[in-house]
């Protein structure tokens, strides 16, 4: 798939960082940046066309994503999640900075919970019931717990998608049976695309320094929050239920 590589950013007066696949208004300026186009198939086999501005790492968009308390609130548990499924710490990272900005208490209005942003029907499918204690949706807000299953999922994606690391990302958005529906291509949703384009260019900050990113490496307060805005979000069809939001 080419795609804009393009991301652009800002931070309001309450110092929440918003992001964005296109200049949405005159806030917006150019955060990350690559070749015009890239293409995202590549990212499986370890090629990337993505360029940083040699100023990049100055910037106080970079220094948001990459000192972010909340990331290093919650690293033990990604870290811990992310040995017991074998997956690389820094994909987490992403999807997690993506779904909710580092927060908790992050309810989307499809209902998907937490710092992963999961679906109670998806922690269903892998066993969770609510009970006299805790209702699935208490459960979700619990950071270990669904750091640990947001990981326990994107595991099971590599495995149906095996070195296809875009098809990973983009189930994680649409659901696994967007991507068959499309012939394990990425669906042509405008969210989904975009989704791909934004983990995949966070994916590269949480990298450490000099480690190439395939897909095999995959498997091995206001002011402290993001806002992703993915263009096209409500033109997914209404046939499509994402796991995950």
């Amino acid at each position: 798939m080419d795609a804009r590589a393009d991301i652009y950013g800002y931070i309001d007066n309450q110092g929440m960082s918003h992001f964005a696949t296109e200049k949405l208004d005159q806030r917006y300026q150019l955060f990350m940046h690559g070749s015009a186009y890239f293409d995202s198939s590549k990212l499986s086999t370890g090629s990337s066309n993505i360029k940083f501005d040699p100023n990049f790492s100055k910037t106080p968009l970079y220094h948001y994503l990459s000192q972010h308390p909340g990331l290093k609130k919650y690293e033990i548990f990604v870290n811990q999640a992310a040995k017991e499924f074998k997956l690389d710490p820094a994909l987490l990272k992403a999807v997690m900075a993506t779904e909710s900005g580092f927060n908790p208490t992050a309810v989307s209005a499809k209902g998907a919970i937490g710092l992963m942003q999961i679906m109670p029907d998806t922690a269903e499918r892998y066993g969770m019931v609510g009970d006299q204690k805790k209702t699935i949706q208490e459960k979700l807000s619990d950071p270990r717990t669904n750091i640990r299953l947001g990981a326990r999922y994107l595991r099971d994606l590599i495995l149906m998608f095996p070195l296809k690391q875009e098809l990973v990302i983009a189930s994680y958005n649409a659901g696994e049976g967007s991507i068959k529906k499309y012939n394990n291509q990425i669906p042509p949703y405008p969210e989904t695309r975009n989704y791909v384009q934004i983990v995949s260019q966070f994916y590269q900050i949480y990298r450490p320094a000099g480690i190439i990113p395939v897909s095999d490496s995959m498997t091995s307060g206001n002011a402290n929050r993001i806002h992703v805005t993915l263009p096209g979000r409500r033109n997914m069809p209404d046939g499509t239920k994402p796991l995950l939001d």
